[in-house]
């Protein structure tokens, strides 16, 4: 994702009737104390919603895993959006990745539920639909953007090609002038053609030979760099295809050019237009990704509690009583937090679960580890984020 990138565990535990500060202390005290600091905990306030019929709420469970993974694939296109304007340069990327103007950190180790846009009083389906509709529309407008800066990019990037390189491939805009061609001849025209700098001899014994009609001494150089010097010859228009195929078979490059009075001009101010241009997409496509973010990983965190909201639920119950937590685990750290929640919650998922984990082998890699630690059963309901 976004360089730097960090863990986030959103995990509820019921209350069972007991005093939900309590519960949070004793969560905490597990993770984040003293003698065991592996992480950083902070409330993770989720409203009551409406709750259907418990066939209901396994249909939602089921489908906001799904928009879920979408959610997360969204907000990595973004990042790679942002990649892509800023060269890759993973500072200038994570300068971009804020949301609501504040490091991703302080919005999500203090959400609160946004009901002004995102109303309770809705159903479940309604607000995942809202969610939803809205990831998909900036979605698409970021990368119509996107798409518009790369073409402007690449029309850039085209005509400045034109414009270097040596002269077997550069445009011969400003190179070239009337006098050195042949024009208005119904017979005759003027070839152009880049000679290898150190073939220069063999072009100049050699041309008048290449094809019948050849207009003998009609060749002079008309520039020269590096790796080429550009001769002109005038030939007969009937033997032109025969004379640029020998040209070839020695290595010698013909050069398409039709003469244009205004076309350096021209082109110059083309590629004023289209820097101006690319610029100017440059700048619109940045702040839009800027945005894009800020609500994309706004949506996401909006959805991690709904879905926790249903999980918990299903797992604890009705009525709705469970204490819901934002875990940021430190670096290296990640196994041991989740251990200890795992030891420390194990009841809840009965003997069945702690004899699975006692059987389990432990990866060995980290990051893979770190990575199963959602796909794995736990005894309470934990979701990751990785921004």
């Amino acid at each position: 994702m976004a360089p730097s990138t960090q863990h986030y565990w959103i995990v509820s535990i019921p209350t069972e009737n007991g005093n939900r500060g309590d519960v949070f202390q004793s969560l905490k005290s597990r993770i984040a104390s003293s003698n065991r600091d592996y992480a950083e905990v902070s409330t993770f306030p989720i409203p009551a919603f409406k709750i259907g019929t418990l066939d209901s709420l396994v249909s939602q469970s089921e489908e906001l895993a799904k928009i879920d993974a979408q959610f997360e694939g969204t907000v990595l296109k973004v990042v790679e959006v942002m990649k892509g304007v800023l060269q890759g340069d993973e500072d200038k990327v994570r300068e971009q990745c804020v949301v609501n103007d504040k490091p991703v950190d302080s919005y999500l180790t203090s959400f609160s539920w946004s009901s002004t846009r995102y109303r309770t009083t809705l159903s479940i389906p309604e607000l995942s639909s809202t969610l939803t509709k809205e990831m998909t529309s900036l979605d698409i407008d970021l990368r119509t953007k996107y798409s518009q800066y790369q073409q402007a990019k690449g029309n850039l990037l085209t005509i400045q090609r034109k414009q270097t390189g040596n002269l077997s491939t550069k445009s011969l805009d400003g190179l070239v002038h009337k006098d050195d061609l042949v024009l208005g001849s119904e017979y005759m025209e003027t070839l152009l053609v880049a000679v290898p700098i150190n073939d220069q001899k063999d072009w100049l014994k050699q041309y008048e030979t290449l094809a019948p009609m050849v207009v003998p001494r009609s060749s002079s150089k008309l520039a020269e760099d590096d790796d080429f010097a550009l001769y002109n010859v005038t030939v007969f228009k009937k033997y032109s295809h025969q004379f640029s195929q020998k040209c070839r078979e020695y290595k010698f490059v013909p050069r398409e050019y039709k003469y244009d009075e205004n076309a350096l001009e021209n082109s110059q101010k083309e590629q004023k237009q289209l820097g101006e241009l690319e610029k100017k997409l440059w700048g619109e496509t940045l702040r839009l990704a800027r945005t894009s973010y800020s609500d994309a990983v706004t949506a996401w965190a909006h959805l991690k509690a709904l879905r926790t909201f249903v999980e918990s639920v299903l797992r604890y119950g009705l009525p709705p009583d469970f204490v819901s937590v934002i875990i940021k685990p430190y670096h290296k750290q990640e196994k041991k937090a989740k251990k200890e929640l795992d030891s420390a919650y194990s009841y809840l998922g009965g003997p069945a679960f702690s004899e699975k984990k006692s059987k389990s082998r432990k990866p060995d890699d980290d990051d893979a580890a770190i990575g199963a630690l959602e796909v794995e059963y736990s005894p309470y309901v934990f979701y990751s984020m990785v921004v």
